[in-house]
């Protein structure tokens, strides 16, 4: 094919002639070929490879930003979590002393309570038990 385009170029009378061999040739390849134009360079490759290299970067900074940004907010949300935990706790904490207040007190009622009941039975068994020690010498006397 490369040399039937030369003898053609080389036996065109003129410059026409030469520009028609030429476009001819040109048609004829495109027929051939059809794809030609869909080819690419090393040159084309290189500038995708590039253009992609670069996007791939963008991405990775903007999911590195985003990253950073959640483990901020995340950071953010633990600490506000913390805090409400901790005030929970002081809350369940203060309600636990009130609790275990009003229990010593309750206790120290119930102990005031026995010890009142423990002296009103004496009040009652001593005279009781002198009464049955006067009743047994009179008994005894008796006899």
């Amino acid at each position: 094919m490369s040399l039937a385009l030369y003898e053609a170029l080389t036996s065109a009378p003129d410059e026409r002639a030469r520009a028609r061999v030429i476009a001819e040739a040109f048609e004829r390849l495109e027929e051939r070929y059809p794809h030609l134009p869909d080819l690419a360079t090393q040159a084309h490759l290189r500038e995708t490879e590039l253009r992609l290299q670069k996007e791939i970067e963008q991405v990775r900074a903007d999911l590195t930003r985003e990253i950073e940004q959640i483990r901020a907010d995340l950071t953010r949300e633990i600490e506000k979590l913390r805090a409400e935990l901790k005030a929970e706790i002081e809350q369940v904490r203060g309600a636990l002393r009130e609790t275990e207040l009003r229990l010593q007190k309750e206790i120290e009622q119930v102990r005031g309570e026995i010890a009142r009941t423990k002296v009103d039975l004496l009040k009652w068994i001593v005279p009781l038990m002198f009464a049955q020690v006067a009743a047994i010498v009179a008994l005894v006397k008796l006899l």
